[in-house]
């Protein structure tokens, strides 16, 4: 049959079928287009959505995944590497264009979900939580305060790679700085941190890792930080031996709103395809179902898992530099391993009565009396090891202590409970036999951090004065000037003496005349 006569047969018989069901041509797909995405870990459960994607729209995401602030810090203006970066936040992608003085158009961003950073608990220590604070509602104060004493251990990733943990570190950080807003480099200080440190068991690169983690060793740990969507969905898997209970805490958290943006404008007309796929009702719905983030659509009818956080969001630091310093006190080994501090307290007979109450009732808030959200940052921490000394002209005793348990934090209350009191006051007599102490332990344990911690009420009138102290701290080895002295000033103590001295040592001075006696040593407890 020739050409002509074939097509012509060819459309006979497709009226003749169209006279029963109709006759159209076959449906083209659409045409097929890449893009390639910077995307931050936890996205891989996306993949389902992004080949209804690909069905529907041609456009096919090759997805490359890393830790948010790892990706983050591959995204250089002018040479970006990738058509589409998609993160949890592009908040710390903001504060680096401000650090290096990018005045250049930003790229396009576009949202669609969002998942709030929550932790996930086990029930019984959920519980135990709940029943230790006054309105049965977790905080980061609350936290870092079990954890100081080994009743909550937890897992969260690393943040100097994961966006879940810097998002977590800065919300300890922000409550335990106490001041309502952003957080600032002064605010953060390594005291305030160690205790919440000491119940971290648990870690890993990624907030996926992190969960990848805890499903094989869930004894690892009582707690974990990490999105919302990836603890729903940790309890959905099946393969928990109990579910965790999802908390918010109340003194604020930061969201993931995973915005996708355009770094290749010449890729503009594919990208919004894709936002307006993901915008739809059916995605957003999918979007819900499939990966438990939160929909930006009002009207798809909410999952019931998704609770009120009844929290604020916290505000995000406003410089990097705010969070490069609280990354690098992150990573500090000091920060992980417990410290030596040395407690070098004015035992002279003008100590007695309204005195040696504060300063009993200073100790009795570092062993968890204080219920302030400052105190529970910088209480005494588990495994923290302790040098009292208690002086006069001389020193009068010392004694050294490990935090273990409350029998220790107790047996830190007795001590300073004592009512030997000395006439004389040899204020520098007593910080020279401290770092004499100092030297030993720095000799002997050169991986624990030694700080001490020098509080008198008098000036020095018995034993060397303050250049004798100062010409003994010079002639010490490199490792024992390397401690410093933090000076609490009381009542009629020389303030430009204990100024000096401590900053000879690298440390400063607190006077509490203008505060108390508990704030002044909360603001320097043991910190270097």
């Amino acid at each position: 049959m020739r050409p002509g006569p074939r097509r012509f047969a060819g459309a006979v018989l497709c009226v003749a079928l169209g006279m029963v069901a109709g006759c159209t041509a076959p449906e083209q797909p659409p045409p097929h287009t890449t893009l390639r995405v910077l995307a931050s870990s936890e996205l891989t459960d996306m993949q389902p959505l992004l080949d209804e994607l690909r069905r529907d729209t041609g456009i096919e995401l090759v997805m490359e995944h890393r830790g948010t602030i790892d990706a983050t810090n591959d995204l250089n203006p002018g040479n970006y590497q990738h058509d589409i970066a998609w993160l949890s936040t592009d908040r710390y992608f903001e504060l680096r264009l401000k650090q290096i003085g990018f005045t250049g158009e930003r790229p396009i961003s576009s949202r669609f979900m969002f998942s709030p950073l929550a932790i996930g608990v086990k029930p019984k220590i959920a519980d135990l939580l709940r029943t230790s604070t006054t309105d049965r509602h977790l905080s980061w104060s609350d936290l870092a305060d079990h954890s100081a004493m080994g009743v909550v251990r937890f897992g969260m990733a690393d943040p100097q790679h994961a966006g879940s943990a810097l998002s977590a570190l800065i919300g300890v950080a922000t409550a335990a700085a106490g001041t309502g807003g952003a957080l600032r480099e002064q605010d953060i200080t390594c005291d305030r941190l160690r205790g919440f440190f000491t119940g971290l068991t648990l870690t890993e690169d990624t907030s996926r890792r992190l969960a990848d983690s805890y499903l094989s060793n869930q004894d690892a740990a009582d707690a974990l930080i990490n999105y919302e969507s990836v603890l729903l969905s940790l309890n959905a898997s099946g393969r928990l031996r109990e579910p965790l209970e999802i908390l918010y805490p109340r003194d604020g958290i930061i969201l993931a709103d995973y915005p996708m943006l355009l770094l290749q404008p010449a890729k503009r007309d594919s990208y919004e395809m894709v936002v307006n796929w993901f915008r739809s009702e059916r995605a957003q719905r999918e979007i819900m179902e499939r990966t438990l983030r939160r929909p930006l659509n009002g009207q798809v009818p909410r999952d019931p898992r998704f609770r009120d956080f009844s929290t604020n969001t916290l505000y995000f630091p406003e410089r990097k530099e705010t969070i490069d310093r609280l990354v690098a006190e992150y990573a500090k080994p000091q920060s992980r391993n417990p410290s030596h501090l040395i407690f070098v307290l004015d035992f002279s007979a003008s100590m007695r009565g309204s005195r040696i109450a504060a300063l009993r009732a200073t100790f009795a808030g570092f062993s968890g009396a204080d219920p302030s959200a400052t105190g529970k940052f910088v209480r005494f921490y588990k495994g923290e090891k302790f040098t009292i000394m208690r002086f006069g002209g001389r020193v009068l005793d010392q004694r050294d202590f490990t935090i273990s348990g409350p029998s220790d934090l107790d047996a830190i209350r007795d001590y300073v409970a004592t009512e030997q009191f000395d006439r004389t006051t040899g204020v520098w007599s007593a910080l020279d036999a401290a770092y004499g102490k100092a030297e030993t332990m720095t000799r002997d344990h050169p991986e624990r951090p030694v700080t001490i911690v020098l509080m008198t009420d008098g000036e020095n009138n018995t034993g060397i004065n303050l250049q004798g102290f100062l010409r003994n701290y010079e002639a010490r080895p490199p490792a024992a000037k390397a401690v410093h002295t933090y000076t609490v000033r009381l009542a009629e103590a020389n303030p430009g003496e204990l100024d000096r001295a401590a900053k000879a040592t690298g440390g400063r001075m607190v006077d509490a005349n203008g505060t108390s006696l508990s704030e002044a040593f909360k603001e320097i407890r043991g910190c270097r």
